[in-house]
This record gives structure tokens, C-alpha cells and sequence, in this order.
């Protein structure tokens, strides 16, 4: 079965129509059961949650799988999930959640508190604030030249952190969006870049999130 994606490339909302799914912006990291490392092991990318029903969550990813293919989330907010990949759009996948009863149950309390609190703000004490932008989609442009779809995970005016298809080497010069900067820490589900030199930070989201 050819596998198709909406109409509408950048907009996620064509994918969070369900009236029992709620909409939220939740950091979160994921494994693809087919997609592995150079050792064997399964890679961990970064994602958003950008809907979610006790049944289905709509994912914001860098990586897509494949229509049926399993998949393993993981959030502060929800916990551990499991589920199959039901939809695949430009950007993200829609997942259907496999569980018990039980645990259902237990994932539609968390949600309903998340739902109730979800406009509390946390103030940000590092120097240089981080920045969660609102679609976080973006392209690396490697040093020889050839371009990759990338996940940003949070930013701010002297680097990002994003999750992509490659592991590069600390001190790997490449570009996010059109700033130009290098590696300097891997992370759990992604990469550390550090600019060249500090961004205005009326402009930095605008840089970054550039396709």
C-alpha cells in the first residue's frame, strides 16, 4: 500500500482533528523499531507531542517510519508509550496507542491534569534563555554541501540542540537553517551546535527555523 501525506505539508493541525484529542506542545523522544545505530542499537530521536487522546497522538518528528511500524515514546509528562504508526504526514505521523485498559485509564488522568495546568510558566534562570519554537522543523546544510530535514529542540541566541538522521563528531561544522555554527555535545536523542557568534534574538527563531 503506497504511503501518503496530507495536503497540506507544514500544518499539523490537518492531522489533530479528533474531538476527544487535545492539543498541547510537549517535548518528548522516540524509537523506531526498524531504525538502527552503526552498533545495532535502536536510535532515540527527539519529537514533539503535538496532540493527544487516551487512543492517539499526533507527533511532530525528524524522522518518519512506516505506515503499521511500531514505535516507543517517552515524556516527562506521559510517561512510556507504545504504539503503531497510523497516518504519516510531511512532519510527523499520527500513533495508535497499545495498552491496557488499565494503563489507559492511568494516561487519561495524566492528560486531563496536563490539560488543567498546561499554562503554568516555568521561568528560565540560565544566561542565555532557551527557546522552544513553534514549528520546530528545519534543514542542516552539511559542510559538503547537501541538505538534511532536522528537529529543533530548543534554541537560544549562542546554539540549538536538534535531532536529525546522522550522529555527527564534536566539532563538526555544518549549518541549522542559515546559522552556521558546530558540534559540540551529543545528547540522548540529538546534537548540540554552537554558532559561530551570538544571534540577535529578535531575528534567532526566524534564522533557524528556515527550510
Amino acid at each position: 500500500m503506497p504511503q501518503t501525506s496530507t495536503d497540506h505539508p507544514h500544518d499539523l493541525a490537518s492531522a489533530n482533528h479528533r474531538s476527544d484529542r487535545i492539543i498541547v506542545s510537549v517535548s518528548a523522544r522516540y524509537t523506531l523499531t526498524n531504525r538502527f545505530d552503526s552498533s545495532g542499537k535502536r536510535r532515540e530521536f527527539s519529537c514533539r507531542i503535538v496532540g493527544i487522546s487516551p487512543h492517539e497522538m499526533v507527533l511532530s518528528v525528524p524522522v518518519r517510519g512506516t505506515l503499521g511500524e511500531r514505535v516507543i515514546t517517552n515524556s516527562v509528562e506521559f510517561g512510556k508509550l507504545e504504539g503503531i504508526i497510523g497516518k504519516l504526514f510531511d512532519g510527523g505521523f499520527t500513533l495508535k496507542i497499545l495498552t491496557s485498559n488499565a494503563e489507559r485509564a492511568k494516561l487519561a488522568a495524566k492528560i486531563d491534569w496536563h490539560e488543567q495546568a498546561k499554562n503554568r510558566n516555568v521561568a528560565d534562570s540560565r544566561a542565555h534563555k532557551r527557546i522552544v519554537p513553534k514549528n520546530p522543523l528545519s534543514t542542516l546544510i552539511l559542510a559538503d554541501g547537501s541538505h538534511m530535514g532536522c528537529f529543533v529542540i530548543d534554541m537560544s541566541v549562542s546554539g540549538v540542540s536538534v535531532s536529525a538522521d546522522i550522529d555527527p563528531e564534536v566539532g563538526t561544522p555544518l549549518a541549522v537553517g542559515k546559522v552556521v555554527g558546530q558540534v559540540v555535545r551529543r545528547l540522548p536523542a540529538g546534537f548540540a551546535v554552537k554558532f559561530s557568534e551570538p544571534q540577535d534574538p529578535d531575528y534567532v527563531e526566524q534564522l533557524i527555523i528556515h527550510t
